[in-house]
């Protein structure tokens, strides 16, 4: 064979193979394309009735970004079948058309929307995701560390009210791993804010930032270090007592002594809760440094650490350069593991603190003096009402002459002898008495006193003395009142003219 006639029956050989796959492949069904569920979770739902085909329309207009074309059809939808079984979903997706579209109005009405579902249809599986949805828009719009946390704070709030009212949801997973992103943003600006007052040693603002950090944030990737740094502070603080110019010795060394203690306990805390943590060596070498003894983590302490140590990812360049540019905070580090902490609680403040040094030192200084004695209590007298700290007494009794201490009259028994002359009748030795006298057999009773005498009068006439009678003379006898100058008093009465006077008109 020659060869060309190779050629002709090569071309006929490859002839025949396209035409066999041609025809497989007019044969073949084309592949159904798969529907988006994340952009319409009805699209599986095959149904020719105008309230579906109103819903379908209006998630392919949100896919295609025409959110306002979306929206006319979904309230389209709402008006003219009120009594949809695609109502919930209709409602819903009116606050996610607002969502995607973005901005800050755009993103207030959404949540409107979000809330006003909740309020309409509590108890629906959606509901949860409407609350959900709510925090992602918080979510969306948070700012970096050092920037404001208004938005973080408000994601926290809305992703922990989902977890509480919605604990068998379905989204309650991803809801966990948003609160852990949210709460690694805000205890990073706390721990940013207590690094600052360390460097400017103000150690009681920098212990009640870190605390905080501490208390609220477990899960923190950099809790190693605030507990670090609060050790740090309280060994400052001890150093500044140490150098303290006119302390007493005494008072220097018991304050010492207990900052020093509480800076090895925060120490100590690095090693027990974050044994895998990269500044557990740091701790150590400080509790050595101390003197102090270094505790050895439990098992289950060490399997904690290490697995949230290794759920989180490590900041990788592109990371370092994408957080320059964005204005949302990167959140790699953010721990995948564990239950992010639901309340917060009591937050600790520098004031507070700072009073806690100011006991710290009056307990200091008072350790070397004696308690002062308790004032001496003076009992009541008889007019004043019982002490509360005090037993209150009987009332004093007056007792009249003649009666006996305990107040009753000492009956003889018949055929008894009469007390003895001189002796009181209630205090005389009777051997058939039916009841024996109390008091003293010895003591008389005092004989009753005559009254006292009145004073004298000074008109009475004194007894052995004999009036003096007035004398005629002196009965008859007026006495004159010597005559006073008038002429020169003021008087109404209008005064006679004499001599030439007279002739005086005026």
């Amino acid at each position: 064979m020659n060869r060309s006639s190779r050629r002709i029956v090569a071309a006929t050989l490859a002839l025949l193979l396209l035409a066999t796959a041609s025809s497989f492949a007019k044969d073949k069904r084309p592949k159904k394309k798969k529907e988006d569920l994340a952009a319409n979770p009805l699209a599986n739902v095959q149904s020719k009735q105008p309230d579906k085909e109103l819903y379908d329309k209006s998630m392919i207009a949100m896919k295609k970004g025409r959110y306002d074309v979306a929206r006319l059809d979904l309230q389209t939808m709402l008006n003219t079948y009120p009594d949809s079984e695609y109502k919930m979903r209709a409602k819903l997706a009116l606050g996610d058309s607002w969502f995607r579209e973005g901005g800050s109005a755009a993103l207030t009405q959404a949540e409107a929307e979000y809330k006003d579902f909740e309020t309409f249809f509590p108890n629906a599986p959606e509901a949860a995701e409407a609350q959900m949805k709510v925090g992602d828009i918080y979510y969306s719009e948070m700012e970096k560390p050092d920037r404001d946390f208004t938005n973080a704070f408000d994601a926290e709030k809305e992703y922990r009210e989902m977890l509480n009212m919605y604990p068998d949801s379905t989204l309650i997973p991803r809801a966990k791993q948003k609160l852990r992103d949210v709460q690694e943003v805000l205890a990073e600006r706390e721990t940013q804010i207590g690094l600052y007052y360390q460097s400017k040693e103000n150690y009681s603002a920098a212990i009640a930032r870190l605390e905080t950090v501490v208390d609220t944030y477990p899960l923190y990737s950099k809790s190693d270090l605030a507990l670090l740094t609060i050790g740090d502070a309280y060994a400052g603080e001890a150093r500044i007592v140490q150098m303290a110019p006119g302390l007493p010795g005494a008072v220097r060394e018991r304050m010492h002594a207990v900052y020093m203690d509480k800076a090895a306990k925060a120490y100590a805390k690095v090693i027990t809760r974050y044994p895998a943590a990269p500044r557990v060596e740091d701790a150590r070498d400080r509790l050595v440094a101390m003197n102090r003894p270094v505790p050895t983590p439990s098992s289950a302490a060490y399997a904690e650490s290490q697995a949230e140590e290794e759920s989180r990812q490590k900041v990788q360049i592109t990371d370092k350069l994408w957080g320059m540019i964005k204005h949302s905070p990167t959140v790699v580090e953010a721990v995948h593991v564990g239950d992010p902490s639901l309340e917060d609680p009591k937050r600790i403040l520098a004031p507070d603190v700072t009073k806690e040094n100011i006991a710290l030192f009056n307990s200091a200084a008072a350790a070397g003096h004696p308690a002062p004695p308790a004032p001496a209590v003076v009992p009541p007298s008889p007019n004043e009402p019982p002490r509360s700290d005090q037993p209150s007494q009987a009332p004093l009794q007056m007792q009249a002459p003649g009666a006996n201490s305990v107040g009753v009259t000492i009956v003889n028994a018949p055929n008894s002898e009469p007390p003895a002359a001189g002796s009181s009748p209630a205090l005389a030795a009777d051997p058939n008495a039916l009841v024996k006298p109390v008091g003293n057999e010895n003591s008389a009773i005092p004989a009753a006193q005559a009254p006292a005498a009145a004073p004298d009068q000074i008109n009475d006439i004194k007894p052995g003395s004999a009036p003096v009678p007035a004398s005629a003379e002196d009965n008859n006898k007026k006495k004159k009142a010597p005559k006073v100058d008038q002429s020169d008093e003021s008087s109404s009465k209008k005064k006679k003219k004499k001599g030439l006077a007279k002739l005086n008109p005026f």
